[in-house]
């Protein structure tokens, strides 16, 4: 059996599961200190702002501690459990020595998103001791500081080191700082190795540097804020997926110009198509429902329409036009509105085309959507007709140029061959990018839709 003294501690940091995020939410430990762990066990859940994912640890060994409770927010980076793994003293890491022996650890392993496998390994940082820190370290540091601070003249590496020692941010503490207005070098830090983390920043504003006052003439007096009634009021923080589904909308509706057409269509046929498919048995076991039918007549559309498959890129003033279709399905869930999309759904069977929306739909409802499946989208369909309703004006998800909200299949009066009849009718509405979509394309699109859906064997003819 392992000692104490046999054994060294290692930390699991709070790794970047989503591209460039700069913090995560702890939802739930699967581990307590000293339960025993083997590489590749997941030890806990997190929410980021796209989704929520489990980590695996990367080592043997068994939990010393967990450094945050459920709940937290921790940004990225920061070590949020430790392991008494076997081989060498206990301490975060090995005795200085001219030439570091390297990690013993399986080759080429490092902490990754489950569903990504296993990432190439990348070389390891030594954590900063004391002042030490290399001229590359103080360029970098100089340069964010330039872009946060807006000097034209950042010191040269030499002139930064004589300038040391210099408080420890990362870029978003650094922004919040500026933001609030608060100087770094008077803040206390409280995080690991003397890093200044948000709840300093925020701390030093909570307790500025007293100042003598000014005069000022007498002011009228101001009355207190009315107290928060926690028995008439919830207050819910806004984080997570909620948080950046905010961002994005609120950043597309005011970056692309929206544009909505609307059509209210006979879709009988389809919902006969729909209970015959049912009966199909290359069917069987599929989803099969209108929103699978919808789904075809939109990429049918798009075929005969290719100019509306594509994104604006106003860094390089380009259209990109998309050879291909990545299906998102706008879908709700507890932690808020996702859209997952379906890789290369123009190039699949409408059987393989079942089978993905089935596996859509599962694993979002089950909150396990990855990060990976809610990148790249090219196209959404959102189905507000499941709610009841009859259609809206839907919001584009950043960085495409079309969304189809389909409303509630109900049935109505209708006239049919020159009679009126009960038909089964819903109300489609289009929003598109006004910017690269054009009326004309946009009508041309919606109208093929419709015109699939009142008669689904224009699949075959036009498809």
């Amino acid at each position: 059996m392992t000692t104490m003294t046999e054994a060294s501690v290692r930390e699991f940091k709070m790794p970047d599961v989503g591209e460039g995020l700069t913090e995560a939410e702890i939802l739930k430990w699967y581990v307590q200190p000293g339960d025993t762990v083997t590489d590749g066990q997941v030890v806990c859940e997190v929410e980021t702002a796209k989704a929520a994912v489990e980590l695996p640890i990367p080592y043997d060994g068994v939990v010393r501690e967990l450094r945050f409770a459920e709940g937290t927010t921790v940004d990225v980076g920061t070590a949020i459990i430790t392991v008494a793994v076997a081989g060498g003293a206990p301490g975060e890491e090995p005795a200085a020595a001219p030439e570091p022996e390297p990690e013993k650890k399986p080759e080429g392993r490092q902490p990754v998103l489950v569903g990504y496998g296993v990432a190439a390994s990348s070389t390891k940082r030594r954590p900063r001791k004391g002042p030490e820190i290399t001229v590359a370290e103080v360029a970098v540091q100089a340069s964010i500081q330039t872009e946060l601070n807006g000097h034209s003249h950042a010191p040269a590496p030499a002139e930064a080191l004589a300038e040391l020692p210099r408080p420890l941010a990362k870029p978003p503490v650094r922004k919040l700082a500026k933001d609030l207005g608060v100087d770094l070098a008077t803040v206390t830090p409280s995080g690991p190795d003397g890093v200044i983390t948000r709840e300093d920043v925020h701390a030093a504003v909570a307790t500025p540097e007293p100042t003598a006052p000014a005069p000022v003439a007498p002011a009228a007096p101001v009355a207190p804020a009315a107290p928060y009634d926690t028995a008439r009021e919830t207050r819910v923080p806004v984080k997570g997926v909620r948080k950046a589904t905010a961002a994005a909308m609120v950043g597309s509706a005011f970056t692309a110009p929206h544009v909505t057409e609307f059509v209210t269509v006979d879709v009988t046929r389809t919902m006969k198509l729909v209970e015959e498919l049912k009966q199909d048995k290359d069917l069987q076991g599929l989803r099969v429902n209108p929103l699978l039918l919808i789904a075809k007549a939109l990429l049918v559309a798009i075929r005969r329409n290719p100019d509306i498959n594509a994104s604006w890129d106003e860094a390089n003033q380009e259209i990109v036009l998309k050879h291909y279709v990545n299906l998102g399905i706008a879908a709700a869930t507890p932690r808020g509105l996702i859209v997952p999309n379906i890789k290369d759904a123009h190039a699949k069977t409408l059987p393989q085309l079942a089978e993905s929306l089935g596996e859509l739909v599962t694993t979002a409802r089950d909150g396990k959507t990855s990060p990976a499946a809610m990148q790249g989208g090219t196209v959404t369909i959102t189905n507000v007709g499941v709610f009841g309703i009859d259609t809206g004006t839907p919001i584009l998800n950043p960085g495409e140029a079309a969304i189809l909200a389909v409303g509630a299949i109900k049935l109505q009066p209708w006239v049919h061959k020159g009679k009126v009849k009960p038909r089964q009718v819903t109300t489609l509405a289009l929003s598109f990018d006004h910017r690269l979509v054009d009326g004309e394309l946009g009508s041309k699109v919606l109208a093929d839709i419709a015109a699939v859906l009142e008669q689904p064997k224009r699949l075959i003819t036009w498809g």
